[in-house]
């Protein structure tokens, strides 16, 4: 992936596009990739994908169009991320994966795909935030969990199970409660 600096985007000379051995990663019209952030060989972005500084995406990670994937955050690969995604700063996606379309992860988000870290050996299975989904800052989502449609994980919050679409998931563990009205609709990201 060559440099580029006009009106169809830049990637900065300090951001290493093409890490590691395999497939040129594809970038779509209009990519901004800012200083220190690597991406990897095998990896498919659409239009307009935008970087903080010092973002990682790893291998095998497809990404859909209009993304912003924010400063220090980590996408571990293997895997997908819809279009209309905002990765707020220090957001961690492990690998396998699965955000949808329009979702927002707030700064300092985890997500998680180890079910038993060390212990045993595991499949590593990461969540999927369906379509429209909020998830607040600093709230942690386990392996294997479903955050559904519409739903919005609160701040902070400790997500063990399911989070059934257009709910309200609060506390430590986090328990599900009714949407509040002021936050039913989808996102409006783009």
């Amino acid at each position: 992936m060559s440099d580029t600096n006009d009106d169809t985007g830049s990637i900065s000379p300090d951001a290493d596009v093409g890490h590691g051995d395999g497939t040129d990663p594809v970038l779509g019209d209009e990519a901004v990739v800012r200083a220190g952030t690597v991406i990897y060989h095998d990896v498919v972005v659409g239009d307009r994908f935008q970087t903080g500084h010092d973002a990682l995406v790893r291998e095998e990670t497809e990404i859909g169009d209009d993304v912003l994937v924010g400063t220090q955050t980590v996408i571990d690969g293997h895997s997908t991320i819809g279009s209309g995604v905002s990765l707020q700063t220090r957001v961690y996606v492990p690998s396998n994966t699965t955000i949808g379309d329009d979702v927002f992860v707030g700064p300092g988000a985890v997500l998680t795909n180890d079910p038993h870290p060390i212990r045993r050996d595991d499949e590593l299975v990461g969540p999927t935030i369906e379509d429209h989904a909020s998830v607040g800052a600093n709230a942690t989502v386990l392996p294997g969990v479903t955050v559904g449609r519409g739903a919005f994980v609160a701040a902070g919050a400790v997500v063990t199970k399911d989070v059934p679409p257009k709910t309200l998931a609060v506390g430590c563990p986090a328990r599900h409660e009714d949407l509040p009205e002021k936050l039913r609709g989808d996102n409006k990201i783009r």
